[in-house]
């Protein structure tokens, strides 16, 4: 779908600040409010506005750290579909966040949220790499977020804090 300048201008306000007046972003690319609604409308109709979100500093939140993992899988593609079958198996699992057809020295990267080291441990050996296609797997746990999708995280006293026990 080809966009014209002012929708460009508009899903780029939009992905920055969803949460953006309607009223204000008008002003911001010079349009009236019913012009802009009317645009967002046709985005979101043909899918190019996919969804709203909202990120969120769970380290902020006692009891709901969590722990977030990145794997690497190396996957035997199938005849006639290559990697969007097992892409999408993998896509189905609740655990998982995201999953990104790569280049390199593996295919796939998959991103997944658990409670604990051992949850997802257990998500990668009984689950993942149980998958008929699943060659090999690489885990990387992160272990401190700084930035996520152009969001700055902030780095003050939280992340110094020492928990000594009564």
């Amino acid at each position: 779908m080809k966009l014209t300048e002012k929708e460009i201008e508009i899903v780029e306000l939009l992905e920055k600040h969803a949460r953006l007046p309607i009223d204000t972003m008008a002003k911001m690319v010079s349009l009236s409010v019913s012009e802009v609604e009317d645009i967002i409308k046709k985005l979101e109709e043909a899918k190019v506005i996919v969804q709203y979100a909202t990120i969120v500093d769970w380290r902020k939140v006692d009891g709901h750290e969590g722990v977030t993992a990145m794997i690497d899988v190396k996957v035997t593609p199938k005849r006639g579909v290559g990697f969007d079958e097992v892409a999408e198996r993998i896509y189905r699992f609740p655990e998982v966040k995201s999953v990104y057809l790569m280049s390199g020295a593996y295919d796939l990267s998959v991103v997944i949220e658990g409670r604990s080291m051992s949850e997802i441990a257990h998500f990668v050996s009984e689950k993942l790499s149980t998958l008929d296609s699943v060659i090999s797997t690489t885990t990387h746990f992160i272990l401190k977020k700084y930035k996520h999708d152009g969001t700055v995280f902030e780095q003050g006293d939280q992340d110094r804090r020492i928990v000594v026990a009564p």
